[in-house]
């Protein structure tokens, strides 16, 4: 256990001095000792009667607490597995797929997981950047039929249930703290086209969920994001775990009165949204935040250095006083909006060939480009190019026709048509981050 992460469990449960020592005097490795079961740090959400998002990291089993029972009838058997599209917006290489799994639903709560699925959906894209990203998004949902409905430590602690992705609350013995089998996860993920995010729904109602944010060594995907279906407040949970796996943000929350967090006194971090300097230093150093010092933040105030991040009451601070990555139910911030837009751009493509590249196009085709539609905002700016030079008449256009750019009947060279689709949102200022928010398609193309 990392020394911070031994810290924060000493402090939540409260251990007498003599198991401290106990556990800090155990040795590395012991001669009689069974392997060590694989494990992975997890965050924990906040209190449910709270609005901090989230407290702390623990490290919980992989292959989660749960074992399997009874198996599965043979139509349940025959349902289980089956890969649903809930939204499609195009074809996965040029998307951010989304992987939505169910547990605890029997074969008959199918579609009630379907719905469940759609609901959490509208409100992970009721929030922005997402809403005006959405049609860069692909979702799709893949049916995990357990034997019995419910999750594990529901209602009550000793509850075991068999299920098909081993979810349990209690997690390291949090109840809040929903935890699953990562290889039964990664099971049915790998059934649905290349995931960039999972998302797990707990068939329950209790408040719950966990970030599981570190990226997958085995299907490659960001990570997963648990949470109850039937809580009104776990979906905010699972957006502020996207914020970890897709924006790369620091949490912005911070512990009082912890020991080993009264203040961070080492280097500068490497997460956008918290820095050891003031907002005159990174000014000064025209670093971090800057472009976005003294301007109205949707999550309220203005844009600044606030006291406070990183789980560090003092040393570290925020860029604003109440984002989502401190406070449920709160917006990003404009620089967290900035990393998760850019997060969107490291997987989703804005522009897609309508007709293959592979071969050349003749004086009859057109070339054409799929474009995402930005939902209530610019949309982006479409140009081409024949042979390095502009075309600016096409200017906006989505496709043109071969004869009209080679113009010259008596040209028979191969030319090079290219498109490329610039997103010039307001919401991104950082030059490297912009330059990842053009897509360019080319063509070989003659009379």
């Amino acid at each position: 256990m990392r020394p911070a992460i031994l810290r924060r469990t000493i402090a939540a449960t409260g251990l007498t001095g003599s198991v401290v020592a106990a556990l800090l005097s155990v040795p590395a490795e012991a001669a009689d000792a069974p392997a060590p079961r694989p494990r992975v740090q997890v965050e924990i959400p906040g209190p449910e009667g709270g609005a901090v998002a989230g407290s702390g990291h623990v490290s919980v089993p992989a292959s989660g607490a749960v074992r399997a029972g009874k198996r599965l009838s043979a139509r349940a058997a025959d349902a289980d597995g089956q890969v649903g599209e809930l939204v499609d917006n195009g074809p996965s290489a040029d998307r951010l797929d989304v992987v939505i799994v169910g547990d605890g639903y029997t074969v008959d709560q199918m579609a009630q997981f379907h719905a469940d699925a759609k609901e959490k959906w509208g409100e992970v894209t009721g929030v922005e950047p997402y809403t005006t990203y959405r049609n860069l998004f692909n979702v799709w949902t893949v049916d995990a039929v357990s034997a019995q409905s419910g999750v594990s430590g529901d209602p009550a602690k000793g509850d075991v249930k068999n299920t098909a992705l081993g979810s349990y609350f209690w997690c390291d013995g949090i109840e809040r703290l929903l935890c699953v089998d990562q290889d039964k996860v990664d099971g049915y993920v790998a059934k649905a086209p290349q995931a960039d995010l999972v998302i797990v729904l707990a068939n329950s109602t209790k408040y719950g969920g966990a970030g599981y944010n570190e990226p997958s060594q085995k299907l490659g995907y960001e990570g997963i994001s648990t949470a109850s279906a039937g809580n009104a407040k776990s979906g905010q949970v699972a957006i502020h775990e996207t914020g970890h796996s897709l924006g790369k943000l620091a949490d912005e929350y911070f512990y009082p009165g912890t020991p080993g967090y009264e203040h961070y006194a080492g280097p500068e971090v490497a997460e956008s949204n918290i820095s050891v300097l003031s907002a005159e230093q990174m000014a000064a150093q025209r670093t971090k935040w800057y472009r976005w010092l003294g301007e109205t933040s949707p999550d309220g105030g203005t844009v600044g250095a606030y006291e406070g991040g990183g789980y560090y009451v003092t040393g570290l601070s925020r860029p604003t006083d109440n984002s989502i990555m401190r406070i449920l139910g709160k917006p990003f911030s404009l620089p967290g909006r900035e990393a998760m837009i850019a997060g969107f751009y490291r997987h989703a493509s804005i522009a897609t060939a309508a007709v293959p590249t592979t071969r050349t196009l003749r004086v009859h085709d057109k070339a054409r480009v799929t474009v995402p539609r930005l939902v209530g905002a610019a949309q982006p700016r479409i140009r081409w190019y024949l042979d390095g030079r502009e075309l600016t008449r096409f200017e906006g256009r989505t496709w043109i026709g071969v004869a009209q750019a080679v113009l010259s009947p008596w040209d028979r060279r191969t030319h090079q048509l290219k498109v490329t689709v610039t997103d010039g949102t307001p919401s991104v200022r950082d030059p490297q981050l912009v330059a990842g928010l053009s897509d360019s398609v080319v063509w070989n193309v003659r009379r």
